[in-house]
């Protein structure tokens, strides 16, 4: 296990994520997680939730890592990790559903990325989701914009300094970015390190 790489947030959260998801996603088949990180996530769910087949994504750079935690992990439900740059493309395709996915997840990823990317994170699922899909993101989230904690108003902070793209993001706008693509808030969940576990559906008919 040393040579895999390693997040631990992702050892501290996996347990109540998993929670959020084994409600969400039961009735769920086809995953697709973006910016699969590590991959310690992927293998965690996976495991979890056989039923699902849980398809991997990140950039180029993070693919390898991705790799290796599937390949110790050696689960049926997770095929190999495909290239994502949500600015750029292309999306992967559900070997279901007339190629679309009826759930994808991602954590941590909206305030790494610049908004000109989570626009587009928003406008790519817009072509992958299957009607009746289900979204869960995970991560913090300011609201009224005010930040919901000093540890975020300081999170945030580092963040802007490390890349001045990169945010916490306003619950208000993000929502409207799902709405734009057809997906209705469902849930609403406090996680802990006051981070939110977010889920959407959509409707038959995006706007």
């Amino acid at each position: 296990m040393s040579a895999l790489p390693n997040a631990p947030s992702c050892e501290r959260n996996r347990e109540p994520i998993l929670a959020v998801l084994q409600r969400h996603f039961a009735d769920r088949r086809d995953v697709l997680e973006i910016g699969s990180g590590t991959g310690q996530h992927a293998v965690y769910f996976a495991n979890a939730m056989p039923w699902l087949r849980w398809q991997c994504s990140d950039r180029a750079e993070n693919l390898p890592g991705i790799g290796a935690w599937l390949e110790h992990a050696s689960l049926a439900n997770t095929p190999a990790a495909v290239e994502l740059d949500v600015a750029t493309g292309p999306w992967p395709r559900s070997n279901a559903n007339d190629g679309r996915f009826d759930a994808a997840f991602s954590a941590n990823t909206l305030h790494i990325m610049g908004w000109a990317q989570v626009e587009s994170f928003f406008a790519g699922l817009y072509g992958v989701l299957a009607d009746g899909a289900v979204l869960v993101v995970y991560g913090p989230f300011n609201y009224g914009g005010a930040y919901t904690s000093d540890s975020n108003r300081e999170f945030d902070a580092w963040l802007k300094a490390r890349d001045p793209q990169s945010a916490i993001r306003d619950f208000e706008a993000v929502d409207a970015l799902a709405q734009r693509i057809g997906l209705r808030l469902v849930e609403d969940v406090a996680m802990p390190a006051n981070n939110r576990g977010l889920v959407w559906r959509r409707g038959a008919t995006p706007r």
